[in-house]
Protein backbone atom coordinates (compact mmCIF):
# COMPACT_ATOMS: atom_id res chain seq x y z
CA UNK A 1 0.00 0.00 0.00
CA UNK A 2 1.07 3.62 -0.32
CA UNK A 3 0.00 6.83 1.38
CA UNK A 4 0.49 10.47 0.31
CA UNK A 5 2.66 12.56 2.62
CA UNK A 6 4.61 15.80 2.70
CA UNK A 7 8.07 16.17 4.20
CA UNK A 8 8.60 19.52 5.89
CA UNK A 9 11.44 21.14 7.77
CA UNK A 10 10.21 23.18 10.68
CA UNK A 11 12.99 25.00 12.51
CA UNK A 12 15.54 22.33 13.40
CA UNK A 13 13.25 19.33 12.94
CA UNK A 14 11.98 17.35 9.98
CA UNK A 15 8.47 15.98 10.06
CA UNK A 16 6.30 13.95 7.70
CA UNK A 17 2.81 15.46 7.49
CA UNK A 18 -0.27 13.43 6.62
CA UNK A 19 -3.77 14.58 5.76
CA UNK A 20 -6.24 12.96 8.15
CA UNK A 21 -8.38 11.66 5.27
CA UNK A 22 -5.42 9.59 4.01
CA UNK A 23 -4.58 7.70 7.23
CA UNK A 24 -6.50 5.64 9.81
CA UNK A 25 -8.45 7.53 12.45
CA UNK A 26 -7.91 4.69 14.94
CA UNK A 27 -4.82 5.49 17.02
CA UNK A 28 -3.61 1.88 17.15
CA UNK A 29 -3.89 1.40 13.39
CA UNK A 30 -2.16 4.75 12.82
CA UNK A 31 0.70 3.75 15.11
CA UNK A 32 1.21 0.48 13.22
CA UNK A 33 1.23 2.38 9.93
CA UNK A 34 3.81 4.92 11.16
CA UNK A 35 6.06 2.23 12.62
CA UNK A 36 6.00 0.39 9.28
CA UNK A 37 6.47 3.55 7.19
CA UNK A 38 9.40 4.79 9.30
CA UNK A 39 11.06 1.39 9.67
CA UNK A 40 10.87 2.17 13.38
CA UNK A 41 11.74 -1.31 14.63
CA UNK A 42 15.24 -0.68 13.25
CA UNK A 43 17.60 1.59 15.28
CA UNK A 44 18.85 3.20 12.04
CA UNK A 45 15.40 3.23 10.36
CA UNK A 46 17.09 2.11 7.16
CA UNK A 47 14.08 0.43 5.57
CA UNK A 48 11.75 3.38 6.02
CA UNK A 49 11.43 7.15 5.88
CA UNK A 50 12.44 7.83 9.49
CA UNK A 51 15.52 9.96 10.05
CA UNK A 52 16.97 7.85 12.92
CA UNK A 53 17.30 10.86 15.26
CA UNK A 54 14.65 12.23 17.65
CA UNK A 55 14.45 15.49 15.68
CA UNK A 56 13.94 13.74 12.33
CA UNK A 57 11.68 10.84 13.35
CA UNK A 58 8.48 12.86 13.76
CA UNK A 59 5.06 12.92 12.15
CA UNK A 60 1.85 14.91 12.33
CA UNK A 61 -1.65 14.23 11.04
CA UNK A 62 -3.38 17.42 9.93
CA UNK A 63 -7.08 18.14 9.44
CA UNK A 64 -9.46 21.07 9.21
CA UNK A 65 -10.63 21.87 12.73
CA UNK A 66 -14.30 21.64 13.71
CA UNK A 67 -13.65 24.33 16.33
CA UNK A 68 -14.83 27.71 14.97
CA UNK A 69 -11.83 29.76 16.17
CA UNK A 70 -9.22 27.21 15.07
CA UNK A 71 -8.09 26.62 11.47
CA UNK A 72 -6.42 23.22 11.68
CA UNK A 73 -5.96 20.41 14.17
CA UNK A 74 -2.80 18.32 14.22
CA UNK A 75 -1.95 15.11 16.04
CA UNK A 76 1.77 14.91 16.76
CA UNK A 77 3.64 11.59 16.76
CA UNK A 78 7.18 11.09 18.07
CA UNK A 79 8.11 7.89 16.30
CA UNK A 80 10.43 5.71 18.36
CA UNK A 81 13.78 4.69 16.91
CA UNK A 82 14.35 0.96 17.20
CA UNK A 83 11.44 0.65 19.62
CA UNK A 84 8.59 -0.12 17.22
CA UNK A 85 6.38 2.30 19.12
CA UNK A 86 5.09 5.89 18.99
CA UNK A 87 4.91 8.50 21.78
CA UNK A 88 1.59 10.40 21.71
CA UNK A 89 1.90 12.44 24.90
CA UNK A 90 3.70 15.58 23.72
CA UNK A 91 3.68 18.47 21.29
CA UNK A 92 6.40 19.78 18.96
CA UNK A 93 6.70 23.47 18.17
CA UNK A 94 9.08 22.93 15.28
CA UNK A 95 6.61 20.58 13.62
CA UNK A 96 3.83 23.10 14.32
CA UNK A 97 5.90 25.63 12.37
CA UNK A 98 5.83 23.22 9.43
CA UNK A 99 2.10 22.59 9.90
CA UNK A 100 1.45 26.35 9.58
CA UNK A 101 3.30 26.57 6.25
CA UNK A 102 1.67 23.32 5.06
CA UNK A 103 -1.82 24.65 5.86
CA UNK A 104 -1.24 27.77 3.76
CA UNK A 105 0.50 25.94 0.92
CA UNK A 106 -2.19 23.26 0.65
CA UNK A 107 -5.07 25.76 0.77
CA UNK A 108 -6.39 24.75 4.18
CA UNK A 109 -6.04 28.43 5.16
CA UNK A 110 -6.44 31.22 2.57
CA UNK A 111 -3.67 33.77 2.08
CA UNK A 112 -4.49 37.12 3.67
CA UNK A 113 -1.88 39.55 2.38
CA UNK A 114 1.76 39.83 3.39
CA UNK A 115 1.23 37.78 6.55
CA UNK A 116 -1.19 34.89 6.96
CA UNK A 117 -2.19 33.71 10.41
CA UNK A 118 -2.86 30.03 11.01
CA UNK A 119 -4.48 29.01 14.29
CA UNK A 120 -3.62 25.42 15.19
CA UNK A 121 -4.75 23.07 17.93
CA UNK A 122 -2.48 20.28 19.08
CA UNK A 123 -4.73 17.27 19.68
CA UNK A 124 -2.23 15.57 22.03
CA UNK A 125 -2.20 18.34 24.64
CA UNK A 126 -5.02 20.71 23.69
CA UNK A 127 -2.49 23.54 23.19
CA UNK A 128 -3.48 26.30 20.77
CA UNK A 129 -0.78 27.98 18.70
CA UNK A 130 -0.65 30.69 16.08
CA UNK A 131 1.68 30.56 13.11
CA UNK A 132 2.18 33.84 11.25
CA UNK A 133 3.44 32.77 7.82
CA UNK A 134 5.31 35.13 5.50
CA UNK A 135 3.13 35.46 2.38
CA UNK A 136 4.68 38.69 1.10
CA UNK A 137 2.86 39.97 -1.96
CA UNK A 138 -0.16 37.83 -1.14
CA UNK A 139 1.42 34.61 -2.43
CA UNK A 140 2.73 31.38 -0.92
CA UNK A 141 6.52 31.10 -0.94
CA UNK A 142 8.41 27.83 -1.24
CA UNK A 143 11.78 29.31 -0.29
CA UNK A 144 12.91 32.05 2.05
CA UNK A 145 15.90 33.60 3.80
CA UNK A 146 14.84 33.29 7.43
CA UNK A 147 17.36 31.21 9.38
CA UNK A 148 17.30 29.69 12.85
CA UNK A 149 20.15 28.52 15.11
CA UNK A 150 21.20 25.03 14.13
CA UNK A 151 21.22 25.40 10.35
CA UNK A 152 22.49 27.94 7.84
CA UNK A 153 19.70 27.00 5.42
CA UNK A 154 17.00 29.60 4.90
CA UNK A 155 13.28 29.03 4.98
CA UNK A 156 9.95 30.80 4.92
CA UNK A 157 9.60 33.00 8.01
CA UNK A 158 7.01 31.78 10.51
CA UNK A 159 6.39 33.48 13.84
CA UNK A 160 5.13 30.81 16.22
CA UNK A 161 3.09 31.89 19.24
CA UNK A 162 1.93 29.62 22.05
CA UNK A 163 -1.35 30.91 23.48
CA UNK A 164 -1.97 30.47 27.22
CA UNK A 165 0.77 27.83 27.47
CA UNK A 166 0.80 27.46 31.26
CA UNK A 167 -0.81 24.41 32.79
CA UNK A 168 -1.65 22.08 29.95
CA UNK A 169 -1.23 18.43 30.86
CA UNK A 170 -0.56 19.00 34.58
CA UNK A 171 -3.19 21.70 35.19
CA UNK A 172 -0.91 24.43 36.52
CA UNK A 173 2.34 26.25 35.75
CA UNK A 174 3.86 24.81 38.93
CA UNK A 175 2.45 21.30 39.38
CA UNK A 176 4.18 20.87 42.75
CA UNK A 177 3.27 24.39 43.91
CA UNK A 178 6.94 25.40 44.24
CA UNK A 179 9.06 27.57 41.94
CA UNK A 180 12.13 25.53 42.90
CA UNK A 181 12.86 22.59 45.17
CA UNK A 182 15.49 20.00 46.00
CA UNK A 183 15.09 16.69 44.20
CA UNK A 184 16.92 13.61 45.39
CA UNK A 185 18.00 11.52 42.41
CA UNK A 186 19.04 8.05 43.44
CA UNK A 187 21.61 7.96 46.22
CA UNK A 188 23.30 11.20 45.18
CA UNK A 189 22.98 14.56 46.91
CA UNK A 190 19.77 16.43 46.01
CA UNK A 191 19.82 18.76 43.02
CA UNK A 192 17.89 22.01 42.70
CA UNK A 193 15.13 21.87 40.09
CA UNK A 194 12.15 23.79 38.79
CA UNK A 195 9.26 21.66 37.57
CA UNK A 196 7.08 23.74 35.28
CA UNK A 197 4.37 23.12 32.72
CA UNK A 198 4.32 25.68 29.93
CA UNK A 199 4.38 24.42 26.39
CA UNK A 200 5.22 21.03 27.89
CA UNK A 201 5.91 19.56 31.33
CA UNK A 202 9.62 20.23 31.90
CA UNK A 203 12.15 19.54 34.67
CA UNK A 204 14.92 22.14 34.68
CA UNK A 205 17.98 21.19 36.74
CA UNK A 206 20.18 23.93 38.17
CA UNK A 207 23.45 22.78 36.61
CA UNK A 208 25.68 24.15 39.37
CA UNK A 209 23.82 22.11 42.01
CA UNK A 210 24.61 18.99 40.00
CA UNK A 211 28.29 19.79 39.42
CA UNK A 212 27.69 20.86 35.85
CA UNK A 213 27.65 24.13 33.87
CA UNK A 214 24.55 24.01 31.67
CA UNK A 215 26.82 24.61 28.67
CA UNK A 216 27.98 21.02 28.27
CA UNK A 217 28.98 19.66 24.88
CA UNK A 218 26.65 17.23 23.13
CA UNK A 219 29.17 14.49 23.88
CA UNK A 220 29.06 15.23 27.61
CA UNK A 221 25.27 15.41 27.48
CA UNK A 222 25.22 11.98 25.86
CA UNK A 223 27.16 10.61 28.81
CA UNK A 224 24.62 12.22 31.15
CA UNK A 225 21.56 10.71 29.44
CA UNK A 226 21.11 7.85 31.97
CA UNK A 227 21.32 10.30 34.90
CA UNK A 228 18.92 12.77 33.25
CA UNK A 229 16.49 9.94 32.56
CA UNK A 230 16.58 9.17 36.28
CA UNK A 231 15.79 12.83 36.97
CA UNK A 232 12.83 12.55 34.61
CA UNK A 233 11.54 9.37 36.24
CA UNK A 234 11.94 10.85 39.73
CA UNK A 235 10.10 14.06 38.86
CA UNK A 236 7.25 12.54 36.82
CA UNK A 237 5.07 11.30 39.72
CA UNK A 238 5.61 14.57 41.61
CA UNK A 239 4.26 16.41 38.57
CA UNK A 240 1.21 14.13 38.35
CA UNK A 241 2.45 12.56 35.12
CA UNK A 242 2.79 9.00 36.37
CA UNK A 243 0.13 7.04 38.18
CA UNK A 244 0.84 3.87 40.21
CA UNK A 245 1.32 0.92 37.89
CA UNK A 246 1.95 3.06 34.82
CA UNK A 247 5.17 2.97 32.83
CA UNK A 248 6.74 6.33 31.97
CA UNK A 249 7.49 7.09 28.32
CA UNK A 250 10.47 9.05 27.05
CA UNK A 251 8.69 12.16 25.77
CA UNK A 252 7.53 13.88 28.99
CA UNK A 253 8.46 15.37 31.24
CA UNK A 254 11.19 16.96 29.18
CA UNK A 255 14.42 17.36 31.11
CA UNK A 256 17.54 19.45 30.89
CA UNK A 257 20.17 21.66 32.52
CA UNK A 258 20.24 25.44 32.97
CA UNK A 259 23.28 27.45 33.97
CA UNK A 260 25.14 30.74 33.91
CA UNK A 261 26.12 32.22 30.53
CA UNK A 262 29.68 31.32 29.49
CA UNK A 263 31.58 31.73 26.22
CA UNK A 264 31.18 28.71 23.95
CA UNK A 265 31.31 27.60 20.33
CA UNK A 266 28.16 26.38 18.58
CA UNK A 267 27.88 23.10 16.73
CA UNK A 268 28.30 25.14 13.51
CA UNK A 269 31.60 26.57 14.79
CA UNK A 270 30.29 30.04 15.65
CA UNK A 271 31.68 31.75 18.79
CA UNK A 272 29.13 32.94 21.35
CA UNK A 273 30.08 35.36 24.15
CA UNK A 274 28.66 35.18 27.65
CA UNK A 275 27.17 38.63 27.10
CA UNK A 276 25.23 37.41 24.06
CA UNK A 277 22.61 35.50 26.04
CA UNK A 278 20.94 35.20 29.44
CA UNK A 279 20.91 31.52 30.41
CA UNK A 280 22.62 28.34 29.20
CA UNK A 281 20.24 25.50 28.34
CA UNK A 282 20.95 21.88 27.42
CA UNK A 283 17.91 19.62 26.92
CA UNK A 284 17.22 16.02 26.02
CA UNK A 285 14.98 15.05 23.14
CA UNK A 286 13.62 11.63 24.01
CA UNK A 287 16.86 9.93 25.13
CA UNK A 288 19.39 11.96 23.18
CA UNK A 289 20.82 15.46 23.58
CA UNK A 290 18.77 17.99 21.62
CA UNK A 291 21.03 19.64 19.00
CA UNK A 292 19.32 22.98 19.72
CA UNK A 293 16.19 23.22 21.89
CA UNK A 294 12.64 22.05 21.38
CA UNK A 295 10.26 25.01 21.23
CA UNK A 296 7.99 23.63 23.94
CA UNK A 297 11.07 23.43 26.19
CA UNK A 298 12.01 27.00 25.23
CA UNK A 299 8.54 28.15 26.29
CA UNK A 300 8.95 26.41 29.65
CA UNK A 301 12.35 28.01 30.27
CA UNK A 302 10.94 31.45 29.40
CA UNK A 303 7.95 30.94 31.71
CA UNK A 304 10.27 29.82 34.53
CA UNK A 305 12.25 33.00 33.97
CA UNK A 306 9.19 34.99 35.03
CA UNK A 307 8.98 33.26 38.41
CA UNK A 308 10.72 34.59 41.51
CA UNK A 309 13.00 31.91 42.96
CA UNK A 310 13.01 29.54 39.98
CA UNK A 311 16.32 28.05 38.87
CA UNK A 312 16.13 30.26 35.77
CA UNK A 313 15.40 33.57 37.54
CA UNK A 314 18.20 32.90 40.03
CA UNK A 315 20.60 32.67 37.10
CA UNK A 316 19.28 35.80 35.39
CA UNK A 317 19.21 37.83 38.63
CA UNK A 318 15.45 37.96 39.03
CA UNK A 319 12.28 37.60 36.96
CA UNK A 320 13.02 38.47 33.36
CA UNK A 321 11.28 41.05 31.23
CA UNK A 322 9.76 40.47 27.81
CA UNK A 323 12.74 38.75 26.16
CA UNK A 324 14.86 35.82 27.32
CA UNK A 325 17.87 34.70 25.29
CA UNK A 326 18.69 31.01 25.55
CA UNK A 327 22.19 29.75 24.82
CA UNK A 328 21.71 26.36 23.13
CA UNK A 329 24.25 24.05 21.44
CA UNK A 330 23.14 25.46 18.08
CA UNK A 331 23.21 29.14 19.10
CA UNK A 332 21.06 31.76 20.77
CA UNK A 333 17.26 31.37 20.66
CA UNK A 334 15.29 34.44 21.76
CA UNK A 335 11.88 33.87 23.33
CA UNK A 336 9.36 36.66 23.89
CA UNK A 337 6.74 36.57 26.66
CA UNK A 338 3.88 39.05 26.29
CA UNK A 339 0.50 39.66 27.90
CA UNK A 340 1.95 38.66 31.26
CA UNK A 341 -0.59 38.67 34.07
CA UNK A 342 0.12 37.52 37.63
CA UNK A 343 3.38 35.99 36.46
CA UNK A 344 1.71 33.95 33.70
CA UNK A 345 2.61 34.62 30.07
CA UNK A 346 -0.49 34.42 27.88
CA UNK A 347 1.53 34.68 24.65
CA UNK A 348 5.01 33.25 24.08
CA UNK A 349 6.56 33.77 20.65
CA UNK A 350 9.61 32.36 18.87
CA UNK A 351 10.67 33.35 15.34
CA UNK A 352 11.13 30.26 13.19
CA UNK A 353 11.44 29.16 9.58
CA UNK A 354 9.95 26.31 7.59
CA UNK A 355 10.20 24.76 4.16
CA UNK A 356 8.23 22.08 2.35
CA UNK A 357 10.81 19.61 1.09
CA UNK A 358 8.81 17.02 -0.83
CA UNK A 359 5.39 15.66 -1.67
CA UNK A 360 5.63 11.89 -1.82
CA UNK A 361 3.92 8.52 -1.78
CA UNK A 362 5.26 6.36 1.01
CA UNK A 363 5.14 2.64 0.28
CA UNK A 364 4.22 0.80 3.46
CA UNK A 365 4.42 -3.00 3.98
CA UNK A 366 1.01 -4.40 4.73
CA UNK A 367 0.42 -6.62 7.73
CA UNK A 368 1.38 -10.20 6.94
CA UNK A 369 3.89 -9.33 4.21
CA UNK A 370 7.50 -10.53 4.65
CA UNK A 371 8.71 -6.94 5.17
CA UNK A 372 6.16 -6.38 7.93
CA UNK A 373 7.05 -9.58 9.76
Amino acid sequence: MHIPATLVRGGTSKCWLFNQVEVPADRGALERLLVAAYGATDPVELDGVGGATPTTSKAAVVSASPQPDVDVDYLFAQVGIGTGSVEWTSNCGNCATGVALYAVTKGLVPVTGDRTRVVMRNINTGAVLEGTVDTLGGVVHHFGRQTVPGTRAGGVAVGLTFRDPAGGTTGSLLPTGQAAQDLRVGAAEPVRVSMVTAGAPVVLVDAASAGRTGAESLERMTADVPWLRTVRHTAAPLMGLLQPGEELGDAVPKVGLVGQPVPYTTTLGEPIGAEDYDVSVRMLSMNAPHPAIGLTSAVAVAAAGLLEGSVVSRITGGPTDEWLRLGTPAGVVAVRCTDVRDGLPHRVTVQRAARLLADARIYVPEAGSPQAA
